[in-house]
């Protein structure tokens, strides 16, 4: 990593308000270069708390940038951070509405040149494409990384029908720790407190409204852009990783948008951006890469950017089975069209006659993070125990290495005897001593087999075809490895067991696993530069002397036949910031089941967070504390969900609140 300290243009910043049709206001900080020309700006539109939570990583994208000759403009959400407002659902229509008004608004800056780009990682991106298809005139240009544009099936809620029993809760139960912060007293002064105390009564649990929606109705695909891909008319870059969950939606993306208006480009990746130094690598100069997209979209200039391949893709080499890679083997490749004209699919017929498939209710404690973000635990380890809960058929990889890029497909011949159940398909590379690497995966609810829009039980002793896709991947199998594919029934704590679920019938003859094989080509280099920052904030995060957590510890109490996974997140622990804010972040997730009992399923999360700010010549102390509660369970006919904030000033509890919600269990 490059640390840059001289650009182009000096550089300066300030914090601004940005007014709202109605009367709210928007905390933004803008970097801006010292020059009299306008110039274009680059928008990051978040609920994530600028003046603490992103700064560290706001610092070293947005002064590069302005370096360069661009203002960048980095915003709350309403009832977020330092912005005034309450908090509402994610994502939904006032949120985008805003964040239209906020392009306007900066177009209409004497500083700028009237053309706005849209940038964002995670939530950031998924808001620049939402906001990108009502094609509001200034913004001319949008990257997204690691970015969603179907919110049912490709983001955190529900994954081939099924409830992300791992994500959902914990996305939700995060939430409702964040959104519960104050706003911070150094930046909007002395009614903090009756801002927040509105905030607080405004908070409601994410996971009520997510739950309420168990298949892909009209609360998804109104936020989801895939349902009109068409309507975005600002090019796109859309980047993504092989070991993020939301990578499936770069490839729907090239393949639907005009490709004069689009690029794609697929790393080894976490879900981080592809500079941030996190495993897996390696990482690559996208500062300097998105600059080529602004400068061509924003400025004019012929950087050749959109004479790229329509695709970048890395397709990494076969390695060992490891929960953390620091950089992985593989190489780049560039694919001019998507569908390719490069890959090919090669079907694998499955032998052997039909097979019982009942796996135990903790199979998948081996899947490792549902959305890694580069820790030490995050990724699969060895899939071994999980192939052994699984019925397993294996192709040998014999005289070359085959290369897939793309989404496997698997059709499964199924009979089964109860009305619900699902079906886990994962994909691994076996080695000559038998580790098992995980390649990709896919799920099926099969209540859902007819479509996601809709909820079919399955008729009492019924065999029926089922076809559905894993994730998307690139990856190489050498010659001496084998090929498995692992049919499971259950998939815990990632997918939430259905009632009554009793494992199905696979029959091997009619069923068959579809590769999408590139051919190797020989290609012009794809090269990127090495990765650079700006100057870091300094940010200190101290060194205590306690023991920290495990991130992952499975626990079995033999005697109850029980299954509980611990984890811990690792999002924040303490920073302390130049100013003297100190943030302790403390969150403990447990995930419960009985290896023979669907119903025993049970989540739970505790969050503390802490801002301290001591008593200065410059500042008044500021001590306030947010703990939460979530937990999630099920019978057979409802989800119960409990959620619990308490949150006090000093030694007061401000506020304290308890929900408790039965939500049908309509699909999942």
């Amino acid at each position: 990593m490059h640390i840059r300290t001289r650009f182009p243009y000096d550089t300066a910043h300030e914090d601004v308000w940005i007014p709202l049709p109605g009367g709210t206001q928007l905390y933004a900080r803008v970097w801006r270069p010292v020059t009299d020309e306008p110039v274009p700006a680059l928008l990051e539109y978040l609920p994530y708390r600028l003046s603490d939570w992103t700064s560290p990583r706001d610092w070293q994208r947005h002064p590069w940038y302005a370096g360069h000759g661009y203002a960048c403009v980095r915003v709350d959400l309403r009832g977020h951070g330092n912005s005034e407002g309450l908090p509402g659902d994610a994502h939904d229509t006032t949120e985008l509405a805003d964040g239209v008004a906020v392009v306007h608004w900066l177009a209409q800056q004497e500083w700028c040149s009237g053309r706005v780009g849209m940038l964002g990682m995670s939530w950031g991106g998924f808001d620049a494409l939402r906001i990108a298809a009502l094609a509001p005139e200034p913004l001319k240009a949008v990257v997204a990384v690691c970015s969603s544009d179907d919110r049912y099936d490709n983001d955190v809620h529900y994954l081939g029908g099924s409830v992300l029993a791992i994500d959902m809760h914990a996305r939700a139960a995060a939430l409702l720790a964040f959104t519960a912060r104050p706003p911070d007293p150094a930046y909007v002064g002395d009614d903090w407190t009756d801002q927040w105390l509105k905030r607080l009564e405004g908070v409601a649990p994410y996971i009520h409204t997510w739950l309420a929606h168990q298949t892909r109705d009209d609360y998804w695909t109104r936020g989801s852009v895939r349902e009109d891909c068409s309507a975005i008319q600002a090019p796109v870059l859309a980047v993504g990783g092989w070991h993020d969950p939301h990578r499936d939606t770069v490839l729907r993306l090239v393949e639907r948008l005009d490709p004069a208006r689009v690029r794609g480009l697929i790393g080894p990746w976490s879900h981080q951006y592809p500079d941030g130094g996190l495993p897996p690598g390696p990482s690559i100069g996208f500062l300097q890469e998105t600059l080529r997209w602004w400068d061509q979209h924003l400025k004019d200039k012929d950087t050749g950017v959109m004479s790229e391949p329509l695709l970048r893709s890395w397709i990494s080499g076969s390695h060992r089975p490891a929960t953390v890679y620091e950089s992985l083997p593989g190489r780049w490749v560039g694919d001019t069209g998507w569908p390719s004209e490069n890959v090919t699919p090669l079907t694998y017929a499955l032998r052997g006659g039909p097979q019982t498939v009942r796996s135990p209710q903790q199979t998948g404690l081996d899947a490792g993070r549902f959305v890694p973000i580069g820790n030490d635990a995050d990724l699969p380890p060895d899939q071994r125990d999980e192939d052994a809960k699984s019925v397993s058929f294996e192709f040998p990889v014999e005289n070359a290495t085959i290369e897939i890029l793309g989404r496997p497909k698997v059709k499964l011949r199924i009979r089964m005897d109860v009305p619900r159940g699902q079906a886990i398909a994962r994909l691994c590379d076996v080695a000559p001593d038998g580790s098992s690497t995980l390649v990709t995966r896919g799920v099926l609810n099969l209540s859902a087999r007819h479509g996601l829009d809709r909820s079919d039980d399955w008729p009492a002793g019924a065999t029926e075809d089922v076809t559905f896709e894993l994730n998307s991947i690139g990856y190489a199998f050498p010659p001496g490895h084998r090929i498995r594919l692992a049919v499971s029934s259950s998939y815990w704590p990632w997918i939430w067991p259905q009632a009554g679920s009793a494992g199905f019938t696979l029959d091997a003859d009619g069923s068959f696993v579809e590769l999408p094989v590139r051919r190797r080509t020989e290609d012009p280099p794809i090269m990127f530069e090495e990765a650079e920052h700006s100057e870091p904030l300094g940010v200190v995060q101290p060194v205590t002397l306690d023991e920290p957590r495990p991130e992952r510890l499975v626990v079995r109490d033999v005697a109850k036949g029980e299954w509980r996974l611990e984890t811990d997140p690792r999002h924040g622990g303490t920073r302390v910031y130049p100013d003297g804010l100190e943030v302790t972040e403390d969150a403990e997730e447990t995930y419960t089941i009985q290896e023979d009992d669907p119903l025993s399923a049970r989540t739970r999360s505790h969050w503390t967070i802490r801002l301290h700010r001591p008593e200065t010549a410059d500042a008044v102390k500021w001590d306030v504390k947010i703990v939460t509660r979530s937990e999630i369970s099920a019978d057979e006919t409802d989800f119960l969900t409990f959620d619990e904030v308490v949150c006090t000033d000093g030694s007061e509890i401000v506020f304290h609140r308890t929900w408790e919600k039965r939500i049908a269990r309509t699909a999942g």
